[in-house]
């Protein structure tokens, strides 16, 4: 009997430390790509076109960022992206969660019907909408505006409805009782207690609301008109065609646009882990 534990234990430490050098492996697979674009960055133009290539540069040239972002409007771009990128997130914290508390907290006729009708629509896929919202973004006068980027952001997204509700369904519906008998409505009840308890979720959802705004590069190509409102994303095409053999200009501008995303999961991991857990844990 002893045996038989021992060799289980072994076996289970084997499978784990399997697992660890599998994810190992395909984590550095993943991140070849991202040290390739931040070398690249640092290396003069010389040891760029240099054959054969080398991976890590002999030259550190940081040079490069500061010519990049004086080689066009970096600071008015990136100033345009956070607005919408703020914007955004709020949109979508603030209208997924409100709405999410309706479907698991409140009863109403048809409850069910809606929520899968809102399920329904992940299915539908983003090009299938596009001409249409655009065409009626077009009829109202919002073409060449901001408002198409971030007005759709604050009436709900049915994968954050689905992942607050889940959250919502794990805290116990005595707080809610309690709170009602106080005299407290529930407007009240979904912005003093609901959102503290469900943090992990929210920040979740706001994870992806920035990692989705600030790297949108379609919605700003097809509304923004006016070079004064770039987005970083369009600016860093234009500048890309307009510098089409300056690799480390190229790959310095990259980097810095896609440094927010990566310090904002890097800080906020854990939370995001956490908000990812759909059965929302054991709140209440």
């Amino acid at each position: 009997m002893i045996d038989y534990f021992k060799k289980a234990s072994v076996n289970r430490k084997s499978k784990k430390l399997l697992s660890y050098l599998l994810m190992t492996v395909i984590g550095i697979v993943l991140i070849i790509p991202l040290l390739w674009m931040v070398f690249t960055s640092l290396k003069p133009m010389e040891e760029i076109v240099r054959y054969p290539p080398t991976f890590f540069p002999e030259t550190i040239v940081w040079q490069n960022y500061f010519d990049t972002i004086a080689a066009f409007p970096f600071w008015r771009y990136a100033r345009n992206t956070l607005f919408i990128t703020v914007l955004v997130v709020i949109g979508n914290v603030l209208s997924n969660s409100f709405i999410a508390y309706g479907f698991a907290k409140l009863d109403f006729p048809g409850k069910k019907i809606m929520f899968a009708l809102v399920l329904s629509t992940m299915m539908i896929p983003g090009f299938v909408t596009m001409i249409p919202q655009y065409v009626l973004f077009s009829k109202i006068g919002w073409v060449g505006t901001y408002l198409p980027l971030i007005v759709p952001s604050f009436f709900g997204n049915a994968f954050n409805i689905f992942l607050m509700r889940q959250f919502y369904l794990s805290i116990n519906n005595e707080l809610i009782e309690a709170a009602e008998i106080d005299g407290a409505n529930h407007l009240y009840i979904w912005s003093h207690l609901m959102l503290p308890l469900t943090k992990p979720a929210l920040i979740t959802i706001a994870i992806n609301s920035f990692n989705a705004a600030w790297n949108d590069f379609l919605g700003p190509l097809l509304y923004i008109q006016d070079q004064e409102k770039y987005t970083l994303q369009i600016g860093l095409q234009v500048f890309q065609n307009q510098a089409t053999t300056q690799w480390n200009y190229l790959m310095a501008g990259a980097t810095l646009v896609l440094l927010p995303t990566i310090l904002l999961f890097f800080f906020a991991q854990r939370y995001f882990i956490e908000g990812m857990d759909l059965t929302g844990g054991s709140k209440g």
